[in-house]
């Protein structure tokens, strides 16, 4: 721990927010009317509506997420904001499934039935269709933070089982963008350890998956099954103890009999426009977009608190960091600090089970809402139309980005730019919002802003955020760390950005980067920095504006990717 962070990570670790007074923010929070400015307090009031427990954590294909959009949709109608969705609403309705594996399926390994849910647990890494694991070889694909992979004639179709960590301990990290870079061609990526999931994790293996219907093109390319398996199910698979397996080595062959039901799920863009007021150039837009769902709730409560303090300390990326432990000092850390801050609040500690997504991504959907509600209020309109795009499924894979890009309710080819935003509400110094390419954590401060994509389909673009921030005195301090080439976090990839970037779009993501409540019940409104969140959204808002009022479109002078090829940073 960095010296004096101690007393800065009591103050910090709950009551992270504060009001304009200084005094930690609530836990719920009596809404305000908004202004047409984009203020601190405007996202506040949306903010503790959107990310409230109330959504259950807007799950893309639940009831909950339909009422997420059902609230954006009036806001926007309120605003007086143009439908620009399905038959003139304001919604575009996006076709995802959800599936459910039985628990009769099994994997047959040399006369060993694997059963599900006890022996192993299957999952999708991308919305589409699974590749079969029926009649796979098994290979075995070396340690999962290491570098070495089987050539790719042995990997392709197989059932790819990973080793433990070259390095075990707190700093093992598992990147997935890494991964499908080493194994995109396998039928499927097993990871040995199930039997070490803590009890809530366990109870939620059983939840059904979504999946877009139908999908296929880079989504079915990303659709590797994703198994996670016990440690003697990982030997058997292999048919030798794990640390003795050589990189490439063939194992055995599985029989797969896995049985799904399907049903359709509930999901739906939100698209809304302000028009231009330039008649030549209104036919073109400048389309803003953030994500509307999170990723729900689970069965099995965990201490609100405790999770914080615990993640602050042992894992500062939160979901990102999944494969730490704690280390015997960091443990003991953990304790010391939950019991001085519950001696400090007596009375306070609660369960909590539904993963608000306030800062992922309820601080870039206000933000949008924000922005919209500035735009529309002003006297003067910008040259082109401003399209407004709230997408669902991002935590499935970019769902609802890629099936508007596929199916725009505008010609694609008028959107000249896309500013996407997802998770711009932390960044402080005491967040570790990401490591660079090389593994140096990073942490933000007062004027931390990551850039990513800016300049990879469009120099001019980049170059523009840039004057902006500059010229309009936004005082911002990019970081272009994260968007390096080969970056195994592969944010670039990981947002809905990509989907419009894969057509030649010229792009640019904003975030304050990731945090130790990143996907965990933590992420709620009363830790966000909302008025740094104010100065971001305006930055996005005056950039939308002049790329908007230009006498021509950004210049794309960058080759343009295939968009039905998988996405590699």
């Amino acid at each position: 721990m960095r010296p004096s962070h101690r007393a800065a990570l009591l103050a910090l670790l709950v009551p992270a927010g504060l009001s304009a007074q200084g005094a930690p923010l609530p836990l719920k929070y009596a809404p305000r009317p908004t202004s047409p400015e984009i203020t601190a307090a405007d996202l506040m009031t949306r903010l503790y509506i959107y990310a409230d427990d109330s959504l259950m954590g807007r799950r893309a294909g639940t009831l909950y997420d339909l009422k997420a959009t059902d609230y954006i949709a009036r806001e926007a109608r309120a605003m007086g904001l143009v439908p620009a969705g399905d038959s003139g609403t304001y919604f575009q309705d996006v076709p995802l499934v959800s599936t459910t594996t039985d628990t009769a399926s099994t994997l047959v390994v040399a006369g060993t039935t694997l059963k599900v849910f006890d022996d192993f647990v299957l999952r999708r890494l991308r919305g589409g269709p699974a590749r079969s694991l029926d009649g796979a070889p098994v290979v075995f694909g070396g340690p999962i933070d290491g570098t070495e992979a089987p050539p790719p004639d042995v990997v392709r179709g197989a059932l790819v089982v990973m080793g433990p960590s070259r390095n075990p301990g707190p700093n093992t990290r598992v990147q997935l963008g890494a991964l499908l870079a080493r194994f995109g061609t396998a039928a499927g990526l097993a990871f040995p350890g199930l039997e070490r999931l803590p009890p809530q994790a366990r109870a939620g293996e059983r939840a059904p998956q979504l999946s877009m219907a139908g999908a296929g093109g880079a989504a079915a390319e990303s659709s590797l099954s994703f198994v996670q398996i016990t440690t003697a199910a990982a030997e058997r698979l292999l048919g030798t103890p794990l640390d003795s397996a050589k990189v490439g080595a063939a194992g055995r062959t599985v029989q797969a009999h896995l049985i799904f039901h399907a049903e359709s799920a509930p999901a739906r863009n939100v698209i809304a426009l302000v028009p231009g007021r330039d008649r030549k150039l209104k036919g073109e837009y400048v389309a803003i977009g953030a994500h509307n769902d999170h990723i729900g709730f689970n069965t099995a409560p965990v201490d609100h608190d405790s999770l914080r303090i615990w993640n602050h300390i042992v894992r500062p990326e939160g979901a990102d960091d999944g494969g730490k432990q704690a280390m015997p000092a960091q443990q003991a850390e953990a304790d010391s600090l939950l019991a001085l801050w519950r001696a400090a609040h007596p009375g306070t500690s609660r369960q909590d089970s539904i993963y608000n997504g306030a800062d992922d991504d309820g601080s870039g959907t206000v933000s949008v809402l924000e922005m919209a509600q500035k735009i529309a209020s002003l006297h003067t309109k910008p040259k082109r139309s401003i399209l407004f795009v709230w997408h669902t499924g991002e935590e499935l894979g970019l769902l609802g980005s890629r099936w508007f890009t596929d199916h725009p309710t505008v010609p694609r080819d008028s959107i000249v730019a896309q500013l996407n935003i997802d998770m711009i509400g932390r960044g402080d110094a005491d967040d570790e919002v990401g490591r660079t390419k090389d593994g140096t954590p990073i942490h933000g401060g007062p004027d931390y802003l990551q850039l990513v994509g800016s300049r990879r389909l469009s120099t001019e673009l980049g170059d523009l955020v840039e004057t902006v921030n500059r010229e309009d005195h936004h005082g911002l301090a990019f970081d272009y760390s994260i968007d390096a080439n080969g970056h195994p976090a592969n944010i670039y990839c990981r947002s809905d950005h990509y989907s419009y970037a894969r057509f030649g779009i010229p792009v640019v993501f904003f975030t304050t980067g990731i945090h130790s409540d990143y996907h965990q019940v933590t992420d709620e409104p009363q830790y966000i920095d909302y008025a740094r969140m104010a100065r971001v959204a305006s930055l996005i808002e005056d950039i939308a504006v002049h790329v908007a009022d230009l006498d021509h479109r950004v210049v794309v002078d960058h080759p343009k990717p295939d968009p039905n090829a998988a996405c590699r940073q």
